[in-house]
């Protein structure tokens, strides 16, 4: 059975999404994702969705759920990456991605992610002072 790659970053959970989604891969997702997040600990799912060119219901329905499961567990998700007309289209659906907060890139997602678990402060306060001028 085919099956989307999770990646580890650090405390987050990395997923590039580089096909369309049919309806038993995405449940595939959504079920491994919640179980990577159980078994790591994740504090942070990013989802990178550039390669999607279809979103239906059900597919807004299962990002929605894994980001409702893993808030669960504590942790937040974010998706990165959404091509225009996958925008148009979940908005003309009435479909909202409820708990799931959205970036245009993976870096302004990773920073998005770093910002709502709360990670950053703790980056600032173990960054050195810089030396006087």
């Amino acid at each position: 059975m085919e099956r989307i790659p999770i990646l580890k970053m650090g405390p987050f959970l990395l997923v590039t999404i580089q096909v369309d989604l049919y309806d038993r891969l995405a449940l595939g997702l959504e079920q491994d994702l919640v179980n990577m997040v159980s078994k790591t600990g994740a504090r942070g799912v990013l989802i990178e969705i550039s390669a999607v060119s279809i979103v239906d219901s059900f597919m807004g329905r299962i990002i929605g759920n894994i980001a409702s499961m893993s808030r669960i567990m504590g942790a937040e998700t974010v998706v990165v990456g959404m091509q225009p007309a996958v925008a148009i289209t979940l908005v003309e659906l009435g479909i909202t991605l409820q708990g799931v907060h959205t970036a245009l890139d993976v870096e302004k997602g990773m920073d998005l992610l770093l910002n709502k678990t709360g990670l950053d402060q703790l980056q600032k306060q173990e960054e050195p002072d810089e030396p006087a001028e």
